[in-house]
C-alpha cells in the first residue's frame, strides 16, 4: 500500500471501474479501493434476496414463495444498454464482452391515456401502430425517413433544416406532427426526460433518434440489451480488465483521509498507511465537502409473479410514461426483467419504477407506474440524493463522478466518463484509447 501510483480510484461503481480500466490500458499505475466488501457501490446488484430485505430494513425476510435467495440478483439502479450506444462500444473495444452475456430486452412501450402501446420506431411499425391516426402515420413516416437519411456532414439531407439553429419544435412543426406523436418521439425515441429539448437546436435530438433506430436495427425486438446476472456484472468486468493491466484492487478498505498539499491531492490514507498519487477519481460519497446536491431520484423495486399486462407477456421490457401524460415535468420509467436473465427465481419478475422527484410525496409521483404493475408481491422504496462535483477538479486533481440519474440507459453515465477523462488527460476521449493492446496477458501477440 505504501507506494506511489499515477491514479487512485475510490469506489467501484460503473463510472469508476470503466475509468480505472481505461487508465490501466493506457499504461497508468492504478490503485482501486472500496470501503464496501462488494463491487458496484451505488450500481451493484444485491444477492441473495435476504440481503435485499435486510438492506431495506424488512426484518422478516423473504417468504418461501420467493424461491431460493441465491437465484436473485437485484439491481439497485435499473438501466439498460442501448445496443448501438457508447457503453456497448466501450465493452467491445476493451473486449470486456468476454466476461459477459447479454440478452435483448423484449419490448419498448409508451404510456398514453392510461394505456401502454409498443413504441413504433420503424416505418412498418409506425404504419401498424394504434398510437396514431392514418394521416398522422404518414406524416410520422416522412419524419422517420428524414431522420434516417439525415447526415450532419451532407447539407443535401437537411431539407431546409439547419441542424445548428433550427429548434426541434420547428422540425416537428415542419412535419406537422401532433402533441401525442411529439410526446413519444421526444421521450420514447430520443429518450429525453423533460421537454426542455424542444427549444434547443435539433441536431442532438435527430442523432438520439438515429441512435435508437440503429440500436433497434441490430437485434430487432428493442434497442436495449441487459446482462445476464444483472448490472453488477458490468463494473466487475471492467475491474477485471484493469487487473489484467496491472491495476491493484482492495475491497473492504476504509478511506480515512484524502491528503492534500497546496490544494492538490497527493495521496490517500487508509488504516494508518498512505498511498501516494498524482490524480484521484471517486464517487460523491468519498468527498461530501466537494459535491452539491442536485436533486433526488425515487426508485421502487417491485417483485411480481406475472408479466406486465398488455406487453405480450414479455419477460423483459421498458415502459416510458411521458411527463405530459401525467402532468409532470419529468418522465416516469419502468424497467422490467425476470428469471430469463438469471436475476430472479423461476416465474418471478422484477419491475423497477423510477423518476426524478418533484414534490414532497415522491411515492405518490410514481403511482401511475405502479398501477401498471399490480398485483405487486413486494415493494422496496429507495429515495436517493443526486450529487454533482462543485468544481472540475483541474486544480485539485480530484475528479468526482456524478450520481446515477433517473434515465433508463447508460448514455448520460458515458458522457460523464468521457468528460472526466478529458479533464484528467487534457485531450478529448477517443474510443481508440480503449483498444486492448495485442500482446496483453492473453498472449495474443501478432506473429
Amino acid at each position: 500500500m505504501d507506494e506511489e501510483y499515477d491514479v487512485i480510484v475510490l469506489g467501484t461503481g460503473l463510472t469508476e471501474c470503466i475509468l480505472s480500466g481505461i487508465m490501466s490500458v493506457n499504461g497508468k499505475k492504478v490503485l482501486h479501493m472500496d470501503r464496501n466488501p462488494y463491487y458496484g457501490g451505488e450500481s451493484s446488484s444485491i444477492t441473495p434476496l435476504e440481503e435485499l430485505y435486510k438492506r431495506f430494513q424488512l426484518l422478516e425476510g423473504p417468504p418461501e414463495s420467493m424461491g431460493r435467495g441465491r437465484d436473485w440478483n437485484v439491481d439497485l439502479i435499473p438501466k439498460f444498454l442501448m445496443a448501438n450506444g457508447q457503453l456497448v462500444k466501450m465493452l467491445l473495444y476493451t473486449e470486456v464482452t468476454r466476461y459477459l452475456d447479454f440478452k435483448v430486452v423484449e419490448g419498448s412501450f409508451v404510456y398514453k391515456g392510461g394505456k401502454i402501446y409498443k413504441v413504433p420506431s420503424t416505418e412498418t411499425e409506425a404504419l401498424a401502430s394504434n398510437l396514431m391516426g392514418m394521416f398522422e402515420k404518414r406524416r410520422f413516416r416522412k419524419f422517420l425517413v428524414f431522420v434516417a437519411n439525415f447526415d450532419e456532414n451532407d447539407p443535401k439531407t437537411f431539407e431546409g433544416v439547419d441542424p445548428q439553429t433550427t429548434s426541434m419544435r420547428d422540425v416537428y412543426r415542419k412535419f406537422d406532427l401532433g402533441q401525442d406523436v411529439i410526446d413519444f418521439t421526444g421521450h420514447a425515441l430520443a429518450l429525453y426526460r423533460t421537454d426542455d429539448y424542444l427549444d434547443q437546436p435539433c441536431l442532438e435530438t435527430v442523432n438520439r433518434i438515429k441512435l435508437y433506430s440503429e440500436s433497434l436495427a441490430r437485434y430487432g425486438k428493442s434497442p436495449y440489451l441487459y446482462p445476464l446476472y444483472g448490472l453488477g456484472e458490468l463494473p466487475q468486468g471492467f475491474a477485471r480488465l484493469s487487473a489484467i493491466y496491472g491495476g491493484t484492487y482492495m475491497l473492504n478498505k476504509p478511506v480515512d483521509d484524502i491528503i492534500m498539499e497546496n490544494g492538490k491531492v497527493v495521496g490517500v490514507k487508509s488504516e494508518g498507511e498512505v498511498a501516494r498519487c498524482k490524480q484521484l477519481i471517486c464517487d460523491p460519497s468519498y468527498i461530501p465537502d466537494r459535491v452539491r446536491k442536485a436533486g433526488q431520484v425515487i426508485r421502487i423495486i417491485c417483485i411480481l409473479s406475472h408479466p406486465i399486462k398488455n406487453t405480450n407477456d414479455a419477460n423483459s421490457c421498458q415502459i416510458i410514461i411521458p411527463q405530459n401524460q401525467v402532468n409532470r415535468k419529468s418522465d416516469i420509467y419502468v424497467c422490467m426483467i425476470s428469471y430469463a436473465h438469471n436475476v430472479a427465481a423461476q416465474g418471478k419478475y422484477i419491475a423497477i419504477a423510477s423518476t426524478t422527484v418533484e414534490t414532497t410525496d415522491p411515492e405518490k409521483e410514481v403511482e401511475p407506474a405502479l398501477e401498471l404493475l399490480e398485483p405487486i408481491d413486494q415493494k422496496f422504496v429507495a429515495i436517493s440524493d443526486l450529487y454533482e462535483p462543485i468544481d472540475d477538479g483541474c486544480e485539485s486533481q480530484v475528479f468526482c463522478s456524478c450520481s446515477y440519474d433517473a434515465t433508463t440507459h447508460f448514455e448520460t453515465t458515458c458522457n460523464d466518463i468521457k468528460d472526466i477523462y478529458k479533464r484528467m488527460a487534457g485531450t478529448a476521449f477517443d474510443f481508440e484509447n480503449m483498444r486492448r493492446k495485442q500482446n496483453d496477458v492473453f498472449g495474443e501477440a501478432e506473429q
